[in-house]
């Protein structure tokens, strides 16, 4: 491990930032940052070297060149444990970073506005933080990089445990980090740009990114020896279960959102009142009526015996008609009474 003597910061998004610095400040750690941030960071009577005292050349461009210079990256990717490298930084004045704490222009963010053009779009494509962010990551050995508010207290923590220095484990967990979130990043912007730039939204490109967002953890997989997490699809905007909000009852399992997935597929093919029984993927009842409690009637009637234990799809609200009808069917009624008893 290596003493950590200065720090680059520089983030869009500003939750935690100040608190942070300040504790870097306090270990003895020089801050330098830029535009937005160092301001911020100067409000809070945080002392700051801005990145163009470093560089000797201003920010430019509207911030389009900030960060990317030989000091910068220089002092980012320089290996400790190569003599050249140390002898290439004294002879060229740099001086090494070992803390990057980056978090990236909110791309994502901006695209799921409504009437976003194309040109905010663009304009929200960082390029100085990921380039950042991957030099760091590159050198985990000799430098720490940070893109998540949520991993400040724990590396402050660590800071002030191990005077100044961070684990090469910790190293390892957070470059991997960095990673995983440029490859994701790169993705959201290469397919909004088939979409939004090439106008291709149904064609089939050379490589395929699956973009994900983890939801949650699921109480097991397809089977009850295997664990297993729910990532929902992004950049999706027509209704879809990673957008779904659990009310109550017990952790799902994977065969659930299996059946879920169906149930909601199949409901959204209709505009009138509809309601279905999914057991294992395959529909056991459906039913479209003038009202939703005569197709939720309906529907169960198609085959009552094989509704038990199924997943219910109904694409209206429901309203205590609805929901005192449910509870009163037989399979519903028989596992609340026994819920019930195992409770008491």
């Amino acid at each position: 491990m290596t003493k950590i003597k200065r720090a680059l910061i520089s983030v869009s998004d500003k939750e935690g930032v100040i608190d942070f610095a300040k504790g870097l400040e306090k270990l003895g750690i020089e801050i330098i940052s830029t535009g937005g941030t160092a301001q911020l960071l100067k409000d809070a009577q945080i002392r700051v070297k801005l990145i163009s005292e470093v560089t000797n050349f201003p920010e430019m461009l509207d911030g389009r060149v900030k960060t990317l210079h030989p000091l910068i990256f220089g002092g980012i990717l320089a290996k400790s444990d190569n003599p050249i490298h140390q002898k290439q930084l004294v002879a060229q004045r740099i001086e090494s970073i070992g803390l990057v704490v980056v978090n990236l222009y909110p791309f994502q963010k901006t695209i799921s506005k409504k009437e976003v053009s194309l040109e905010e779009a663009i304009e929200n494509i960082d390029i100085g933080g990921p380039s950042l962010l991957r030099a760091a990551a590159k050198n985990y050995q000799d430098v720490a990089v940070v893109i998540n508010p949520q991993d400040y207290p724990v590396i402050l923590e660590e800071l002030k445990k191990n005077q100044g220095e961070i684990s090469l484990e910790t190293k390892k967990r957070l470059a991997t980090e960095v990673f995983e979130h440029t490859s994701f990043y790169d993705g959201l912007i290469s397919q909004y740009l088939r979409k939004n730039l090439l106008k291709e939204s149904t064609s089939f490109p050379q490589t395929l990114n699956l973009l994900g967002e983890k939801v949650l953890d699921l109480r097991y997989g397809e089977n009850p020896h295997q664990s297993a997490s729910f990532y929902k699809e992004v950049l999706v905007k027509e209704a879809n279960l990673g957008d779904a909000v659990q009310l109550g009852g017990k952790e799902l399992s994977f065969n659930n959102l299996v059946d879920l997935g169906a149930v909601l597929e199949m409901v959204k093919d209709f505009q009138e009142p509809t309601v279905v029984f999914v057991k294992h993927t395959n529909p056991c009842g459906l039913a479209s009526a003038l009202t939703i409690e005569e197709a939720y009637k309906k529907a169960y009637q198609g085959d009552s015996l094989s509704a038990y234990g199924s997943v219910i799809g109904i694409n209206r609200v429901v309203g205590k008609s609805l929901a005192d009808l449910i509870d009163e069917t037989p399979f519903v009624k028989q596992d609340w009474d026994r819920a019930l008893k195992e409770e008491h």
